[in-house]
């Protein structure tokens, strides 16, 4: 009875959700509600509170109330108050006389996350990136891989002179570039989406199965 139950519940809601292909409506509008409270509500009480703010602040303040095994003797580290007074500040979002207090949080976490991003994308981005580009663009006896390496080799120089704004993309050297850069572009961005495609799309069959199959029983 439960398993049935649980069939026509998602059977409704995924109703609910194509509904909006006609317009919107009510029926789409309570899916979508229901889809963010429940999101919100299993996010802050199983994924931020149990895997986050237990184990890294509570656990390490108060070991004796919230931690377990060995742990649970270990001395408390009170230097954890700082980050969890800051955190305590952006719930003062909800004053309108001190909201104003949250935006020492803000920069503070928009400082120290753009500082280690920009070290982390170096690391795994930009240096391996280059260090991929740079090949011999003709190796003896092996054609596929010499055409491999001229595309590599010129995408990525032609991107880089496409992004390159201080001049105008204009002339016979940089004009060209520019717009093989926009071409490796669009075939990139091309590829991207079509992947992102496939994968809505198996999302898709894999609802109309659902439908179908288990509350059907059509197919």
């Amino acid at each position: 009875m439960t398993e049935l139950l649980c069939v026509w519940i998602g059977a409704f809601i995924t109703l609910c959700c194509f509904s909006f292909l006609y317009k919107d409506n009510p029926f789409y509008r309570f899916a979508e509600s229901l889809f963010v409270g429940v999101s919100a509500g299993y996010y802050l009480s199983v994924v931020y509170f149990h895997q986050v703010l237990k184990p890294n602040l509570l656990a390490k303040l108060f070991p004796a109330t919230f931690a377990s095994g060995e742990a649970a003797s270990a001395n408390p580290d009170y230097w954890l108050i700082i980050p969890g007074i800051l955190g305590c500040l952006m719930l003062l979002r909800f004053s309108q006389k001190l909201a104003w207090v949250s935006r020492f949080t803000v920069a503070f976490v928009m400082g120290v996350s753009t500082g280690l991003t920009i070290v982390t994308s170096a690391q795994q981005y930009l240096i391996p990136q280059i260090a991929k580009a740079i090949k011999p663009i003709i190796v003896a006896g092996n054609m596929w891989q010499s055409f491999s390496n001229f595309v590599l080799v010129v995408g990525s120089i032609a991107c880089l002179f496409y992004f390159f704004f201080s001049t105008e993309h204009r002339g016979p050297v940089y004009g060209n570039l520019a717009k093989i850069g926009i071409w490796f572009l669009m075939i990139s961005f091309g590829a991207s989406f079509g992947a992102t495609v496939m994968g809505r799309i198996s999302l898709l069959i894999g609802r109309f199965s659902f439908l179908l199959h288990d509350w059907l029983h059509i197919i």
